[in-house]
C-alpha cells in the first residue's frame, strides 16, 4: 500500500514505510526507537482521525513494537501523538489507514525539549525540594490545576498569599476553564480564627517561593521521573472520546446495563450520555435550585432501576433522573437546613426499594442525611460534634444501612436504618483519609486512603481491614472499585496511573494513561471480558476507556 506522511514528517525522520497489501487484523503498526535506549517498551501511541472525537491508543511491547487491530482504526487520515516521559516523538506525524491494509510507521524519539511540560503530579511532588508536611500543604492544589501551573510561576512570597488567599474562596469544582466562587465557607469544622488562616496562607506562599520560579529563570532541583510501563501494563487499549465544550469536567463517569456511560459535569448544571459506539454525546440540563450559588454536580449513581441520582452540591439538594421520561425530580433541602454553606456531595440510592429511604452527605456541615423519598422529609445524623472531620462518601448496604468514609480522620462509620446507631472502625494506617468507594456483593467496603497512599478494604461480616500500597509512591488513591473477578481498581489525581489489585496475591498493575487525567471516581464495566475500565477526565473535558487484553 501506499502511505502518505507530512513532508515536516519526512524531513524529521518519521519513517513511514509500505506493507502488505492483503486484509490483515492490523490497521497499522510499527516500531518505537530512540538513540538513547534503541527499541523502546512502554510507549503509549495515540491516533485520531482528522475531525474525529475520538482518540486510540495502544503501548509498545518489549520489542519496541505497537500494533492497532484492524476495527480500531477506520479508513482515513490520522495524526500520531506518543507519550514516554523524557522524550518527543521527532516532528508531529500523519498517516493513512488504507482498507484492507496494514500501514507501518516506525516511530523516532528524541530527548524532550521541555521536560517539565511532561511532568505528572506524582512527578513533581517527588522533584520538590521540601518537607513531607510543606508538600502535603500544597497537594489540594491539584483539585484545580496541575502543580506545573504553581511550578512555572514567578511571584514573591507577598504576591502568592495575596493568590493563595483569594483561591481559599473558590470551590474544589473551579478549575482554569471556568471559575466560580464560594458565597459561604464550610462550617463542619469549626471556625477557624483569621489569624490562623492567614499564617497558614503565608507560610504556604513561603514554600511556593522555593519551588517556583522567583529567584532564578531556572529550577534549582533535578526532576524526578517515573519509569514507563512494562510487561501486562503494556496489554492495553485506551479510547479516549471528547466531551462538547472544555467546560465539561467529568467527575463521575457510570456505564449502565446498555453500555451507555453517563457523566455528571462537576460545574455545570449538566447530566451527559455517551454512545461509546459513534462517540454521540447527549445533554440534558438539570434544574437550578439556588440561581445564586455555585454550580455542578459530583457524585452520579444508579438506583436499582437504573435511574440515576446526582449530589447537586451547592445548589443543597439531590435529582433523579428517569431514564425511560427523560425527566427530572428533585429534593431541595428545607430552609433550617440550606443555608450558604451547604454542599450535597454525595448520595446513595442503591437500595432505596428497602424502606423508600436515600442517603445523601452534606460536606457544608460533615454530616450524614437520609431523605424520605416519598414525604421529602429529610433526617440529620451526626457521627461527630464540632469541631468535626470531613465525612466524604456515603455508601448504603443491601439492608440500607449506611457506611460512611471519614475523610478527615483515618475511620469507616456506619448508621443501622433502623436504630440509628452509629458506629466507628479506625483504619490499620492513621490517618489515611478514606475518600471514595462502593460495596461488593461478598459485602466488602472497597476504598481509597487517600492520605495513606493504599487501596483499603473493609469486611463488613468480619469487621477485618486489608490494605494494599500502591506501586508509585504518591499516587494518592481517591476512589475503588470491585470487578466481577474480584479485582480490584484505583485511580488518583497525581500519577496519572490506574492500579490493578489481585487481592490474592497483593499484585498490582498499573496502567499508565495516556494524558494527564485528573482522576475521581473510577468505574468497571462487567458486562464485557475481560472487564473494562472507565474513568473521566476531569480537567481534559474526556472520557477515557481502558481495555485491558488479559
Amino acid at each position: 500500500m501506499r502511505m502518505r506522511v507530512s513532508l515536516l514528517v519526512m524531513a524529521v525522520g518519521f519513517a513511514a514505510i509500505s506493507s502488505a497489501q492483503t486484509p490483515s487484523s492490523v490497521a497499522l503498526t510499527g516500531q518505537v526507537t530512540s538513540a538513547e535506549e534503541g527499541r523502546m517498551e512502554g510507549v503509549l501511541v495515540s491516533a485520531k482521525k482528522a475531525g474525529s472525537t475520538i482518540t486510540t491508543t495502544v503501548v509498545s511491547d518489549d520489542q519496541g513494537r505497537y500494533r492497532f487491530p484492524t476495527p480500531r482504526l477506520q479508513p482515513g487520515q490520522y495524526s500520531l501523538q506518543i507519550r514516554a516521559v523524557g522524550y518527543d516523538l521527532e516532528g508531529p506525524g500523519s498517516v493513512e489507514i488504507t482498507p484492507g491494509k496494514t500501514a507501518s510507521a516506525d516511530l523516532k524519539l528524541v530527548k524532550a525539549h521541555d521536560l517539565a511540560s511532561q511532568l505528572s503530579n506524582t512527578e513533581w511532588l517527588a522533584s520538590f525540594p521540601g518537607t513531607e508536611q510543606e508538600k502535603a500543604s500544597i497537594r489540594a492544589c491539584t483539585h484545580c490545576h496541575t502543580l506545573e501551573r504553581v511550578a512555572r510561576t514567578r511571584y514573591d512570597a507577598d504576591k502568592l498569599t495575596e493568590i493563595v488567599q483569594r483561591m481559599s474562596t473558590y470551590p474544589q469544582l473551579s478549575f482554569p476553564m471556568k471559575i466560580q466562587k464560594l458565597l459561604a465557607p464550610r462550617i463542619g469544622g469549626g471556625e477557624e480564627p483569621l489569624e490562623q488562616r492567614l499564617e497558614g496562607w503565608r507560610r504556604q506562599a513561603q514554600y511556593l517561593t522555593k519551588i517556583n520560579l522567583s529567584s532564578s529563570p531556572h529550577w534549582g532541583y533535578s526532576f524526578q521521573t517515573l519509569p514507563r510501563p512494562k510487561g501486562r501494563a503494556t496489554h492495553v487499549i485506551y479510547t479516549e472520546y471528547d466531551l462538547p465544550q472544555r467546560t465539561r469536567q467529568p467527575h463521575d463517569v457510570i456505564v449502565d446495563s446498555e453500555g451507555m456511560a453517563w457523566f455528571a459535569s462537576f460545574g455545570e448544571q449538566i447530566l451527559g450520555k455517551l454512545d461509546p459506539k459513534t462517540g454521540k454525546v447527549t445533554e440534558y440540563q438539570v434544574p437550578l435550585l439556588k440561581p445564586q450559588a455555585v454550580t455542578g454536580s459530583l457524585a452520579l449513581r444508579f438506583d436499582e432501576d437504573e435511574n440515576l441520582w446526582l449530589g447537586m452540591q451547592f445548589q443543597g439538594g439531590v435529582a433523579k433522573f428517569d431514564k425511560k421520561t427523560e425527566k427530572f425530580r428533585t429534593w431541595s433541602l428545607p430552609p433550617e437546613l440550606n443555608g450558604d454553606y451547604v454542599q450535597v456531595n454525595q448520595v446513595s440510592p442503591d437500595h432505596h426499594h428497602v424502606d423508600g429511604k436515600v442517603w445523601l452527605q452534606d460536606a457544608g456541615t460533615y454530616t450524614v442525611l437520609r431523605l424520605d423519598v416519598k414525604s421529602g422529609k429529610f433526617e440529620v445524623f451526626e457521627p461527630f460534634k464540632i469541631p468535626r472531620p470531613n465525612i466524604y462518601d456515603v455508601i448504603s448496604d443491601p439492608q440500607n444501612n449506611v457506611y460512611f468514609t471519614v475523610f478527615g480522620r483515618d475511620q469507616i462509620g456506619k448508621i443501622d436504618a433502623k436504630t440509628g446507631k452509629i458506629t466507628l472502625h479506625q483504619t490499620p494506617t492513621r490517618n489515611s483519609a478514606p475518600r471514595r468507594g462502593m460495596l461488593d456483593s461478598e459485602g466488602r467496603l472497597w476504598f481509597g486512603e487517600n492520605r495513606a497512599d493504599r487501596i483499603g478494604m473493609f469486611d463488613t461480616k468480619t469487621e477485618h481491614f486489608q490494605e494494599w500500597p500502591a506501586p508509585t509512591v504518591g499516587s494518592w488513591p481517591y476512589d475503588v472499585i470491585a470487578d466481577k473477578n474480584g479485582e480490584a481498581w484505583s485511580g488518583g489525581e497525581f500519577s496519572d496511573r490506574i492500579q490493578r489489585l489481585d487481592p490474592k496475591s497483593g499484585g498490582i498493575v498499573e496502567y499508565l494513561l495516556p494524558r494527564f487525567t485528573n482522576v475521581r471516581r473510577v468505574w468497571v464495566e462487567n458486562a464485557t471480558t475481560p472487564v473494562t475500565f472507565w474513568v473521566g477526565n476531569n480537567h481534559g473535558a474526556s472520557i477515557v476507556k481502558l481495555e485491558p487484553l488479559e
